[in-house]
């Protein structure tokens, strides 16, 4: 049995105790909050500690905090010479301190509260400093997930700055989009089998051959006539840097 410590109480710490809690073959047996309330709903309050110097003996131990406080924490561990990890897609192996073996537990996936995700597909992208963490780093994410993948900190920081692109843009595009809607009147899920498709199609081209629309057509009246409409300068200060970019990848077609 690999027993599990969680360091941390947000977004990916909560969803790691609940797909570690439902894993065959794993044990946390100690989680670590500032404020033992954050988590109760989660875990029984006797595993829940609030105090780094206390916590128990662990396989691995997983450092789920925000990345700012990463080498912070991870310099306040009592022990030495076990196996800590972190969570964050931009932050170096590095950033944990150096008494103990380093890795990175990095799922690839958006995670949100309220919102419950499966972890059977999500990629799991691993780093340790020996091939000996790395296995017991495998054992833990098969746990999880069929998908899992061995990605050194560039690569991991450049994957994370993909991942913004395809995530955390996209999804402010669709915010930006229901602003849209909502001024005309609109309801927003009139687009959403649109942004279904679109998601899907992904699967079986390259974005590349999958773009539509006026600005791959070089549609300029159609492009104008948006641009007229738009009442927003941020609103079309997007459209315009996004459609000389459609454009400019066009070329490579």
């Amino acid at each position: 049995m690999l027993k599990v410590t969680v360091i941390g109480s947000g977004n990916v710490a909560q969803h790691f105790i609940k797909a570690f809690s439902k894993a065959g073959g794993v044990s946390i047996v100690q989680v670590y909050a500032r404020s033992a309330e954050s988590l109760l709903h989660l875990f029984p309050q006797q595993l829940i500690t609030t105090d780094l110097s206390g916590l128990k003996e662990a396989d691995i131990y997983i450092i789920a905090v925000t990345d700012n406080a990463i080498t912070k924490v991870s310099a306040q561990l009592p022990f030495k010479n076990r196996l800590v990890v972190h969570t964050s897609g931009s932050v170096s192996i590095d950033a944990l301190d150096s008494n103990n073996r380093r890795g990175v537990f990095y799922p690839l996936q958006t995670f949100s509260k309220n919102k419950e995700v499966d972890f059977n597909n999500i990629p799991i992208c691993l780093e340790s400093e020996s091939a000996e963490d790395y296995e017991l780093l495998a054992t833990l994410a098969n746990s999880i997930s069929g998908n899992i993948f061995n990605i050194t900190s560039n690569q991991r920081k450049a994957l994370h700055v993909a991942a913004v692109f395809a995530s955390n843009f996209t999804n402010h595009m669709y915010a930006l989009a229901n602003e849209i809607c909502t001024e005309h009147k609109m309801p927003f899920d009139i687009l959403k089998p649109l942004i279904t498709e679109t998601a899907a199609k992904v699967k079986e081209l390259s974005p590349l051959k999958a773009q539509t629309g006026p600005a791959i057509r070089h549609d300029s009246k159609t492009i104008e006539a948006h641009l007229e409409m738009l009442t927003n300068d941020n609103q079309r200060n997007i459209y315009k840097t996004l459609t000389q970019s459609i454009q400019a990848h066009a070329e490579k077609l």
